[in-house]
C-alpha cells in the first residue's frame, strides 16, 4: 500500500522542473492524459469491465472535475513556486479531511489515539510547509505576515489541491459502486484532462509542445505513467477496498519520499523546524494506522488476564 504514496513524492520533484518551462496547464494535461489511456489499456487486456455504469455517471462526471481537473490544475500550479517536498508536505494535509469526511458518511471509527495521530500529522505538516516569516508571526517573533503572500508563494494552491485530493479519495466510492475502480480512475483521467487542454489552448502563448529535452521528456513519462498511472490506479483501487481513514494516513510519508528525492536530485534541503515536522509526520501514521492496537487491548490479551486471575 505504500507504492502509490512513494511514486507520487518522487513524481512530484520530477514534475518540479518541468512546471517552470512547460507551464502548469501543460503539464497536468500530459500527466492526466497519456496515464488515463494507460490505465485503459491495461484494463483492457487484463479482461476487467471498462465501462462506467449508468447509475454511477453523475458521480463519476463530479469526481472527475473534483479530483482531476482541479486537484491536478492546483498542483502544477502550486509546484511553480514551491518545491517538491513542500508541495508534496502541503498536498498531504488531506487525511485529516479525510477522516472528517470518512467518519460522517461511512462510520469509520476514530479513538483518541487516532485523533491525536491525525492533530500531531497535522502539526507536523504546519512544520514542514508553512513560510518562515509565518511562522515567525505566529510565535510573535517577527512583522505580520499577510495572507496574500501566502498566495503567491503557492502554498495556498497546494491547500486547495488538498482539499480537493480529500474529497476525490471519498468520492471514489460514490463513483464506484457499479463500476470497476480501475477503469473509473482510467477515464476520469482522460476526461478530466479535456478543460486542462481546452485552457491551454486558449492561453495566447500556446504551443503545440514545449521544448524539452530528452530527460525532460523521460520526467514527463514518469510523472505520467508512473507516478499517474499506476499510482492512481493502486490508490483508489486500495481506497475502494480499505478503511479510508488508516489508508489516507499514509498520505502523510509521501512528502518523505519527496523530500528525499528533492534533497537528492534538486538540492533542496530542510530546516530543523521542518526536521521536528518528519517526526511528527511520521509518528502520526503509526498512531493511526494502529490506534485499535493502542486503545484497545487485544482479545487474547484479555483472555490470558482472565485466565490467570481465575487461576
Amino acid at each position: 500500500m505504500l507504492l502509490p504514496f512513494a511514486l507520487w513524492g518522487t513524481a512530484m520533484a520530477a514534475m518540479t522542473p518541468l512546471v517552470v518551462s512547460g507551464g502548469p496547464l501543460l503539464v497536468a494535461s500530459l500527466r492526466l492524459l497519456p496515464a488515463g489511456f494507460a490505465l485503459l489499456i491495461a484494463v483492457f487486456f487484463l479482461g476487467r469491465p471498462w465501462a462506467i455504469a449508468q447509475g454511477d455517471l453523475g458521480w463519476f462526471l463530479i469526481f472527475t472535475l473534483v479530483d482531476a481537473t482541479l486537484f491536478q490544475f492546483c498542483l502544477t500550479k502550486g509546484l511553480v513556486s514551491t518545491g517538491a517536498g513542500l508541495g508534496s508536505v502541503l498536498i498531504d494535509s488531506q487525511p485529516l479531511m479525510v477522516a472528517i469526511l470518512a467518519r460522517s458518511l461511512f462510520g469509520d471509527a476514530i479513538n483518541p489515539i487516532g485523533w491525536l495521530g491525525l492533530i500531531l500529522g497535522l502539526f507536523g505538516i504546519i512544520c514542514l510547509g508553512s513560510p518562515p516569516d509565518l511562522i515567525r508571526h505566529w510565535l510573535l517573533m517577527g512583522e505580520a505576515e499577510t495572507f496574500s503572500s501566502i498566495w503567491t508563494n503557492g502554498e495556498a494552491w497546494m491547500l486547495a489541491a488538498a482539499v480537493a485530493m480529500a474529497f476525490g479519495t471519498v468520492l471514489i466510492r460514490f463513483a464506484c459502486k457499479e463500476s470497476d475502480p480501475v477503469s473509473v480512475t482510467g477515464w476520469h483521467m482522460v476526461l478530466g484532462s479535456v478543460p486542462l487542454i481546452i485552457c491551454q489552448f486558449l492561453d495566447p502563448n500556446w504551443s503545440v509542445l514545449p521544448h524539452w529535452t530528452t530527460i525532460e521528456w523521460v520526467l514527463m513519462a514518469y510523472a505520467s505513467l508512473l507516478g499517474s498511472a499506476l499510482a492512481y490506479g493502486l490508490f483508489f483501487w486500495f481506497a475502494n477496498q480499505e478503511e479510508l481513514t488508516s489508508f489516507s494516513t499514509l498520505a502523510f510519508l509521501t512528502p518523505v519520499f519527496a523530500l528525499a528525492t528533492g534533497g537528492l536530485w534538486l538540492g533542496e534541503r530542510l530546516e530543523p523546524l521542518q526536521w521536528i515536522g518528519v517526526v511528527f509526520v511520521l509518528i502520526s501514521v503509526l498512531l493511526v494506522s494502529q490506534r485499535s492496537r493502542f486503545w484497545e487491548p487485544n482479545s487474547s490479551d484479555s483472555e490470558d488476564l482472565q485466565g490467570g486471575i481465575s487461576g
